[in-house]
């Protein structure tokens, strides 16, 4: 799948690609093993059920309260009185069995939307660095916000609102038939038939626009993500203007989008109006007919009457919960066409965990390319012994930062191998290999949260005295207990409330927490002072002690003490 397609909707062969995601859907709504949920919803479906058979009696009840209040039946003062409290008693119910059955379905639906939600992102974690590289965030935050949504309101509606309407209907024709003659039934059915038909040719043709606002919408969205999180950028070339002209164009197409889609809209309500009333009407003059020639009475009347008011109302519902349900699909089939992007990187069948040793580090004959067209790395081969610490120097573009990528695997090579203890990194696990190597980036980003958060992030159940540790070793502990809120002070997006030596010293400070047997230093101290530079250079020798280093730097200056350099010419070759 396409980058493009996972932030816009499928144009082509959409219905096919709808009833996948329903289909995907499916399992969460009836989960295997799970016998809690499988009853919920069992007890919901009769709970709807029930709800329905009460709806259609109450106006038989109404019915004939009226014929005993018009005297056209033997009026015993008691009857009308308790008539009309079933008839009190039966619309309660109704409500009261449509309420629990929303009640016992709730754990059911939200426990969907949060494992499908969950799936989804685990799956982006899986992907490769490649597809979050080519990622636009704000349009895929968009594009999973409505897929969530999609899923919570299709569970909801389409269980219990089509189904229920459609048995309904039925139950409705069928009463009318029994009691009166088969034309009112025919009538009645030709006129919901034809309100269900018009409304999915209108919808299906107006569903284009909608299409067109949700992918306006993401446009829109994502160029404004980008914008904010390069505020600093956009304010030292002064292109404040430039970028709210971009986000107005987005704007703009989804404005045209929607006003077209308002208007088709409301089209769709005069029609499925005009209808409705002609269906009506029908009805009254066969009714009012029957009255007059004495074979139907007044309650009788009023009886036809109110169910097709009472037909009509979920069938207007009819109209608006069918439109959201497409557009439900439609969010849900551009989410859950992210779970078809495969991962590029993965763990061969029957991968083991790495068995680290002395941690030897092994490049041997190595190409790698991230195009065909563009070789990055040719036939490098370096060793860097256990416990020992190799640095790699060379200008830009020369594949330093490539080499950190391929060793934590989020690239495969495309000849020779990477071997730690001898083992081949792409036949054990990526878990067990990333836990064992630890990085301090040439680009650090941070979360934003606190400082004490982004250290403990090296390793998440490390202690209080481990982390404050290791701050101390990166040389940030004092600076962070300076702070009006030390350790609880906030680093903001990415970081930024920090300056640049600041935050490369975090990420020091988490990697020494995790404390792994393989140390990779990119460019570590390339954000800090002379000074500071010094002091972090002694601390990563202390931590760099009889453990396996590679260092990556692009000047012999900013190298801790190393028992070999290597250099990378530009041209892909070492020598």
């Amino acid at each position: 799948m396409s980058q493009h397609s996972v932030y816009t909707s499928s144009k082509t062969g959409g219905r096919q690609q709808q009833y996948k995601a329903l289909v995907t859907l499916l399992p969460y709504l009836w989960p295997a093993g799970e016998w809690s949920m499988r009853t919920r919803v069992l007890i919901a479906l009769v709970l709807m059920v029930l709800s329905k058979f009460v709806n259609v009696y109450v106006p038989l009840l109404y019915k004939d309260a009226v014929d005993v209040l018009s005297g056209e039946v033997n009026p015993v003062i008691a009857l009308p009185v308790a008539l009309l409290l079933a008839y009190g008693l039966a619309r309660l119910g109704s409500v009261a069995f449509a309420e629990l059955r929303e009640a016992v379905f709730a754990r059911v639906a939200q426990r969907a939307v949060r494992r499908a939600a969950l799936r989804t992102f685990e799956h982006l974690h899986a992907l490769s660095l490649r597809f979050h590289l080519e990622r636009q965030t704000g349009g895929l935050s968009r594009v999973i916000e409505r897929g969530v949504k999609g899923i919570e309101f299709l569970l909801s509606f389409m269980m219990f609102n089509i189904l229920p309407t459609l048995i309904e209907i039925l139950i409705v024709c069928a009463i009318l038939w029994k009691m009166f003659d088969i034309w009112f039934a025919v009538v009645t059915f030709v006129t919901i038939i034809s309100y269900i038909v018009f409304t999915l040719v209108v919808t299906e043709w107006r569903i284009k626009y909608r299409r067109e606002m949700n992918d306006r919408d993401t446009e829109a969205n994502t160029k404004a993500i980008d914008s904010l999180l390069n505020y600093e950028t956009v304010k030292y070339f002064g292109n404040e203007v430039h970028e709210a002209n971009r986000f107005d164009k987005a704007m703009q197409g989804y404005e045209n989008a929607s006003v077209r889609s308002t208007v088709s809209l409301s089209a769709l309500n005069v029609g499925q109006g005009g209808l409705i009333a002609v269906g009506l009407v029908l009805l009254m003059l066969m009714a009012g007919q029957g009255v007059v020639d004495k074979t139907m009475t007044l309650g009788d009347f009023v009886l036809v009457n109110t169910y097709l008011i009472q037909l009509y109302q979920p069938l207007n519902f009819l109209g608006f919960v069918y439109r959201q349900i497409r557009q439900s699909l439609t969010d849900m089939e551009v989410m859950f066409g992210v779970l078809d992007i495969e991962a590029e990187i993965t763990d061969k069948p029957g991968a083991v965990a790495l068995q680290v040793a002395g941690g030897e580090v092994k490049f041997d004959h190595v190409d790698f390319r991230y195009d065909e067209r563009r070789p990055i790395l040719r036939d490098v081969s370096f060793t860097v012994p256990p416990g020992k610490t190799v640095a790699i120097v060379g200008p830009s573009g020369a594949g330093k930062s490539t080499i950190s990528r391929i060793l934590f695997r989020f690239y495969d090579v495309a000849g020779g191998s990477v071997k730690i203890d001898g083992q081949d990194i792409r036949d054990v696990t990526q878990a067990s290999l990333r836990a064992a190597i630890g990085i301090v980036p040439q680009d650090t980003v941070l979360f934003n949260d606190s400082i004490y958060y982004n250290v403990l992030y090296g390793r998440t159940d490390a202690s209080r005295e481990e982390v404050e540790a290791a701050a101390k070793l990166a040389r940030i502990h004092d600076f962070v207990e300076g702070l009006p809120d030390g350790y609880k002070t906030g680093v903001g997006e990415r970081g930024l409330k920090l300056s640049g030596g600041e935050k490369q010293r975090v990420a020091i400070a988490r990697t020494i927490l995790k404390s792994p047997a393989v140390l990779l230093f990119d460019e570590a101290t390339s954000a800090l002072d002379t000074h500071t530079e010094k002091e972090i250079q002694e601390s990563l020798r202390e931590v760099s002690s009889n453990r396996t280093t590679l260092v990556i730097a692009h000047r012999l200056s900013t190298v801790i003490d190393a028992d070999e350099i290597l250099v990378l010419e530009a041209a892909m070759t070492r020598c």
